[in-house]
């Protein structure tokens, strides 16, 4: 379960934030204001920890793996998620920060959320990587993404009730141009349906995704899963809540606020405080009538960061033979 509080001190050192609110639509900006060091590391790692600590116990019972440190012992060059290809750390990384962000900064409606667990044990492919990588060290190879909502965290209140949820979609880049988001947010150009030699976006990217989203969505099937298995007597009301929001029949109702996470580097001609996605007033692409909180996160030194990090994941660890 996760547990580890996010470091805002060092975010604060870190990070220079600008928040703005305007009704249902809230955006962050998040820029890089000093070079990320050993210290930054040592500060976001339990996070980090603490947010993939369900997945690795599931995913190493699954590949039996030991985590005795000798050299060459089974599975010590396979261990979860330090062993998974760079383009998949990135994708985690968006997902951790979506929940240090929802944590540590105050979002769109000053909710009080709580992350009880990551869904990443539901990431199918990484578990499979993770079984035969253990087995045979040279089938390395990408990893698919994991289906479903990046994020989620839930409101709770004084009865334990959920009464509000965030779904998050977290996208990492290594330079966020224009044409970049674009192509995320809007989808990959194709031919244009009307018939002129231009090429178009599809409309099936994230705008897409976010507007059709189930009002409850199968994360909280995971989420409910995992509680019900690991913390069944901590979370006895949480569980129960979400038994009720989840039926078929007269469910109760819950409010969803929709989450969005833009993370890499500037572009070469970005100008400071200048934002991916419009801050002013609700993006007319989003349709979908809910909270929108819209996170961009701008640092330099991304894949050194992302490497750091998830090179120094369990590194003290003690030995489990």
């Amino acid at each position: 379960m996760h547990s580890c509080k996010p470091p805002k001190k060092a975010l604060k050192k870190w990070l220079e934030g600008y928040p703005t609110e305007e009704g249902n639509y809230g955006h962050l900006l998040l820029e890089q204001k000093t070079p990320a060091n050993q210290a930054l590391y040592d500060e976001l790692i339990p996070y980090f920890e603490s947010a993939h600590l369900d997945a690795r116990q599931c995913f190493h019972k699954l590949a039996r793996i030991s985590l005795h440190p000798d050299d060459g012992e089974v599975g010590c060059d396979a261990q979860y998620p330090c062993a998974l290809p760079l383009t998949a750390r990135k994708g985690l990384f968006g997902e951790v920060m979506s929940g240090m962000a929802t944590e540590a900064y105050d979002f769109v409606g000053k909710h009080e959320w709580l992350v009880p667990v990551f869904l990443f044990r539901n990431h199918e492919d990484a578990g499979q990587y993770i079984y035969t990588l253990n087995r045979d060290p040279r089938r390395t190879r990408e990893v698919l993404g994991r289906k479903g909502d990046d994020f989620i965290a839930i409101v709770i209140n004084e009865e334990g009730r959920v009464t509000r949820f965030i779904a998050g979609e977290a996208k990492w880049r290594g330079i966020w141009t224009s044409s970049v988001v674009d192509t995320v947010m809007l989808g990959p150009k194709v031919d244009d349906p009307a018939g002129s030699s231009r090429k178009v976006h599809n409309n099936k990217g994230v705008w897409f995704e976010i507007n059709r989203a189930l009002p409850v969505p199968l994360g909280l099937e995971q989420l409910h899963a995992i509680l019900e298995e690991c913390e069944p007597q901590k979370y006895a009301s949480v569980i129960a809540s979400l038994d009720r929001i989840l039926a078929h029949r007269n469910p109760d109702p819950v409010e969803r606020t929709d989450l969005i996470l833009l993370a890499g580097g500037p572009a070469a001609t970005r100008e400071p405080r200048h934002p991916l996605i419009p801050w002013e007033e609700m993006p007319e692409e989003y349709t979908a009538g809910r909270d929108l909180q819209v996170v961009e996160l701008i640092i330099k030194d991304g894949d050194s960061l992302i490497d750091a990090i998830y090179g120094g994941l369990w590194a003290k660890e003690p030995v489990h033979a």
